[in-house]
């Protein structure tokens, strides 16, 4: 298939899906790999607002997770809406001093990051994806049973002979 081909194929819905889970998922995935390269740092930095090792752990672990999932659209909405509920949670419980105008940005950013996250969950993946190349797959390799035949005259189902 030529590009050209390709390209008509695909709908102007799913290349803005794919785009903008990219972007949505760039923050995630890029803050996670700090996180984990930079662990000594950043664990000494939670600390200080009160966040253990644990929490330190499963915030890596949903940041490059959830966010390779919406990246790359294997269950990008079960991944969107646990970055949604992270982005609310962060917000709410680490940037709440308005009275600096950077905490507020952020708790803004947040919001807006949640609700875009929120949108992706309803809308799904979109065609380019993984999760749509697996199911395209599996329904390929499946057979399907014939359908039960329906008598006209009687009006009752049986199965064909």
């Amino acid at each position: 298939m030529t590009p050209i081909e390709l390209a008509g194929k695909l709908h102007a819905r799913d290349a803005v899906l794919l785009a903008g889970r990219l972007l949505l998922s760039l923050i995630f995935v890029h803050e996670g790999l700090e996180l984990a390269t930079h662990f000594e740092g950043a664990q000494k930095a939670m600390t200080a607002l009160g966040v253990g090792t644990p929490l330190l752990l499963a915030t890596i672990a949903l940041q490059l997770g959830a966010g390779l999932s919406v990246a790359l659209g294997i269950l990008a909405r079960l991944g969107a809406i646990g970055l949604g509920l992270f982005c609310l949670m962060t917000a709410t419980l680490f940037h709440t001093n308005f009275a600096s105008q950077n905490e507020l940005l952020h708790f803004e950013k947040d919001l807006a990051i949640a609700g875009g996250m929120f949108i992706l969950a309803l809308s799904g993946s979109g065609r380019l994806s993984v999760d749509r190349v697996l199911a395209a797959g599996l329904a390929k390799d499946t057979k399907i049973d014939p359908p039960i035949e329906q008598h006209l005259s009687v009006g009752e189902t049986s199965l064909p002979v």
